[in-house]
């Protein structure tokens, strides 16, 4: 669940107009994400430089850098951690370049190419799709609420 709502705030914050701080409440009730679990989300991806944490009466949170320069998968590891793992599937130890277990080669293919499709999905892309329409320098229409 954790990467869920990562994504899911991540999402809400591009479609921001021109990266206006958003509480987290707001983000909360936005994506559904429960309160409760929102700002250890938040304080993950702001540690992993994802999104900013703005204080004072009109902060909350934005995206660190541009949807465009953001992908799927600095969402995702920002909470969970490296997407690839070196543990072994059939022994309780790391595979070994030297010596890898029978599994090794088919998952490692596996792991990199659903990595690297994770990697290619910017939040620009998505948050256009999101919104259901063009998205011009990473903000959506601000006459628009998005969409849930």
């Amino acid at each position: 669940r954790r990467a869920d709502y990562a994504i899911r705030a991540c999402l809400h914050l591009a479609t921001v107009e021109h990266g206006e701080p958003v509480p987290s409440r707001v983000i909360a009730k936005a994506m559904d994400i429960p309160v409760r679990f929102l700002p250890q989300i938040l304080g993950d991806l702001a540690r992993a430089s994802v999104v900013d944490s703005v204080s004072g009466q009109r902060g909350g949170y934005r995206l660190a850098r541009p949807p465009a320069g953001l992908s799927l998968l600095d969402c995702i590891e920002a909470v969970e951690g490296p997407s690839i793992s070196t543990h072994c599937v059939l022994e309780t130890r790391a595979c070994r370049r030297d010596s890898p277990c029978a599994v090794h080669p088919a998952w490692m293919e596996a792991q990199e190419g659903f990595v690297a499709a994770l990697a290619r999905q910017s939040l620009a892309e998505l948050a256009a799709r999101f919104t259901g329409g063009p998205f011009m320098d990473g903000f959506a229409d601000p006459g628009r609420s998005a969409p849930r």
